[in-house]
């Protein structure tokens, strides 16, 4: 008989975020389908009783969770002797996780440590014949395989935005708390949190529009000069308005390296494609973008697509955006700009 943990790192409120539901989702199918499987869910955070509240609807036979200080912030030797803990108390066999940042780092390590297998960049789970098979991605989104492993226990690891969120009851509830030995002195210590003002933040996961910049934003214009001075306010004007989350192409982010003037809150995390990141919004807009194939990978899972280019022969408009504007990107953004501003 499997026994299927999920397991979570909880959010700072102690609840769990929309990663961790949408991996929830993946567990719940899994033991549907596996019969006699048992699911049990670990926790671990500051404090983990809320989101053991609001997902004992979903009626795992078991609750672990670690909690406390040293649990709050992500540190790899606090996180991956938790996440063992867990995985030995629940004697899981298939071991579920979304690919957060604070996930990816240990969860490898975790799965040598339980001398198991681990698969990462999961993003279908499906059972087939009473047995276990994961979809995954390999070189970019470009080929996907479908895998099965017999030894256990099996750490799979899986992309966000692959599965809907679980959503269900939720109640006050309480947890089995798992205990985890913490050395008196630590070789990583956590002083604090800098993150960027909210007006700064471009890059937003969840969010419903990626804005993608390309190149031309930086090239000389129709009169000859350059104009990232005058790019760069339309450009955060949308996103600030929008609330949207910003993308650069590979030449774009490439242009620092070479000396050339950029745009200056342009860095290669921002990076979609081939060799960048294959985001999941609902919709994305193009600018100044060649739209050739390296970068059209990074919009697989773009649902609805446009792009701007005065090229009306360019990449984009050979089938890979659902609406083409030919027209000069810095007339049409702040025209866009305009009527936003005018709608708030």
């Amino acid at each position: 008989m499997e026994k299927i943990l999920l397991l979570a790192f909880t959010e700072t409120d102690g609840t769990l975020g929309k990663p961790g539901l949408e991996v929830l989702s993946a567990a719940l199918k899994i033991r549907e389908g596996l019969a006699g499987a048992e699911l049990v869910v670990g926790l671990v955070g500051a404090k983990v009783g809320p989101a053991a509240g609001q997902i004992v609807g979903c009626s795992p036979s078991r609750i672990l969770g670690v909690e406390g200080e040293h649990f709050s912030q992500s540190r790899y030797g606090t996180d991956a002797a938790a996440a063992e803990a867990i995985c030995k108390a629940a004697e899981a066999t298939i071991i579920l996780a979304a690919g957060t940042a604070r996930a990816n780092r240990v969860l490898s390590g975790v799965a040598h440590r339980l001398q198991g297998n681990a698969d990462t960049h999961v993003c279908g789970v499906d059972v087939a014949d009473g047995a276990l098979k994961v979809t995954r991605w390999y070189y970019r989104q470009r080929m996907q395989a479908v895998l099965q492993r017999s030894s256990r226990p099996w750490v799979i690891i899986c992309d966000p935005s692959s599965f809907a969120p679980w959503t269900g009851s939720s109640r006050d509830d309480a947890f089995e708390a798992v205990a985890v030995p913490v050395p008196d002195s630590m070789r990583t210590t956590v002083t604090g949190t800098q993150a960027p003002a909210s007006g700064a933040q471009t890059i937003r996961p969840d969010t419903e529009v990626l804005f993608v910049a390309g190149a031309g934003w930086t090239k000389s214009q129709a009169d000859g000069k350059v104009k990232v001075n005058e790019a760069e306010p339309l450009i955060l004007g949308f996103l600030d308005l929008t609330k949207a989350s910003l993308g650069g192409s590979k030449s774009m982010v490439d242009l620092a390296g070479e000396g050339q003037q950029v745009l200056s809150f342009m860095t290669h995390l921002n990076q979609i494609g081939q060799t960048g990141a294959t985001p999941r919004h609902p919709k994305g807009l193009a600018t100044c973008c060649h739209g050739e194939e390296p970068h059209a990978v990074g919009w697989r899972f773009i649902n609805e697509r446009r792009a701007i280019n005065k090229d009306p022969n360019c990449g984009w408009a050979q089938g890979k955006a659902d609406v083409l504007y030919v027209e000069d990107a810095f007339a049409v953004m702040a025209r866009v700009n305009e009527l936003l501003k005018e709608s708030k």
